[in-house]
């Protein structure tokens, strides 16, 4: 029963409908996808899983360190520490492979959408409703396609992930790209410099560190989405998650979620000190990179 005098628009249906027909259509593709999405995951998962603990926060140590500051690689060996000391190891690693895999997809797609945007404005204003779109839908609804396309379990979180957390990558390239200063950009042209080199050599470098903040968002939203994929049978902090809300396991819950709380703080400083290295004079890269130039 209609709850006005508006006639019943059936979006829902017509909604339906398209995905039907691609399920019918377009199922090739869709297996296509699924075995090579599932085995990247699948082997991600091998290699984080292969060596010990130990091995990893070491190495997650040293990266720390490397980028940012002794202070924080300090906080990240306690971070992953207390992890593993949860019993959460295992999961924190396929969340982590999860959200690798979602994030190089992400970006692989928005960062020539972003430039693309960037050098037209036919091609910002036709995408950026389509933007708008994908960052306001509630993340829940993207499960349903995924679903339906993928069956359950990672493929459909991976899916679900890098359709949620792509649009920041997309704005953030474009605006980055937009606000590279004009006369630089001339100058390129003055030396004969090609459209390419120019994007290449000017337009590119000089926003990374933009490019890098949207990448970072990327991340926080593929983590957060990631955990939300718990629901469709992906395994890891996320499945957790819901398993601990549907049986009530207060402290399944509260460790599940400081694993994904450490995964975020980790993944956020790596990706912010990698967009501004010249932030952080303390860096192992920083200090080595002094010491080359003294001698």
């Amino acid at each position: 029963m209609a709850d006005s005098n508006f006639p019943r628009v059936h979006v829902g249906e017509w909604a339906e409908s398209i995905l039907d027909w691609l399920t019918t259509n377009a199922a090739g593709l869709f297996d296509a996808i699924k075995m090579a999405t599932g085995w990247l995951v699948e082997s991600l998962d091998s290699v984080l899983l292969a060596p010990t603990p130990i091995v990893v926060i070491i190495v997650v140590t040293a990266l720390a360190w490397l980028v940012r500051s002794w202070q924080f690689a300090i906080a990240t060996a306690l971070g992953f520490a207390l992890v593993a000391s949860m019993d959460q190891w295992h999961n924190a690693m396929l969340t982590l492979s999860l959200v690798i895999i979602a994030v190089v997809v992400a970006v692989i797609i928005a960062v020539p959408i972003g430039i693309a945007a960037a050098r037209s404005d036919g091609v910002s204003t036709a995408i950026r409703p389509l933007l708008d779109f994908m960052q306001t839908m509630p993340a829940f609804v993207y499960l349903i396609p995924a679903i339906i396309f993928f069956g359950v379990g990672a493929v459909p979180g991976v899916f679900a992930t890098v359709i949620f957390s792509l649009p920041p990558g997309v704005r953030f390239t474009e605006l980055g790209i937009r606000q590279v200063d004009s006369e630089t950009v001339e100058a390129g042209a003055a030396f004969g410099a090609t459209q390419s080199q120019i994007l290449r050599g000017i337009q590119i470098p000089l926003a990374i560190p933009t490019i890098m903040a949207g990448i970072t968002q990327v991340i926080m939203l593929a983590l957060s989405m990631a955990v939300i994929a718990g629901m469709v049978g992906a395994d890891g902090l996320g499945k957790e998650v819901v398993s601990a809300i549907s049986t009530q396991n207060i402290p399944q819950g509260v460790e599940a979620g400081l694993g994904v709380v450490v995964l975020a703080i980790f993944l956020d400083r790596v990706s912010v000190a990698l967009g501004n290295s010249g932030d952080y004079p303390s860096s192992l890269y920083r200090l080595i990179r002094k010491r080359l130039q003294r001698s």
